[in-house]
């Protein structure tokens, strides 16, 4: 396993679940920002449970089970895009950047585990 595929993922873990504990937590950015897009404040749990499962697939891609991590970078993947699509939808470009650095370390994740 090379360096930078650890490194990243790694990254993409802990990005992923400290925004799954920031849902879980319902914080005042994420109750805001889902509010400004138009996204349901009842959906948010479900959010979190999305990148809760995607951080831990990942881990769990990292630790042996690599067809599991690798559809845990896909759901991410599907993930952020939908997030980025409510983003455009709704006009709300200003913050565009974090949907989208969210998008771009699942599919180098998603990158590094395919080439492994």
């Amino acid at each position: 396993m090379s360096i930078a595929y650890l490194s990243l993922t790694l990254v993409t873990i802990a990005i992923n679940g400290g925004m799954a504990i920031a849902d879980f937590a319902r914080a005042k950015f994420v109750l805001a920002n889902s509010a400004e897009v138009n996204f349901p404040a009842t959906w948010i749990p479900l959010a979190g449970a999305a990148k809760a499962g995607g951080a831990l697939g990942l881990l769990l891609g990292l630790l042996g089970a690599r067809p599991l991590g690798i559809a845990a970078a896909v759901g991410l993947i599907l993930y952020f895009t939908a997030a980025l699509v409510v983003h455009v939808r709704a006009r709300v470009f200003h913050n565009i950047a974090f949907p989208a650095m969210y998008f771009a370390f699942a599919v180098a994740s998603l990158a590094f585990a395919l080439m492994r």
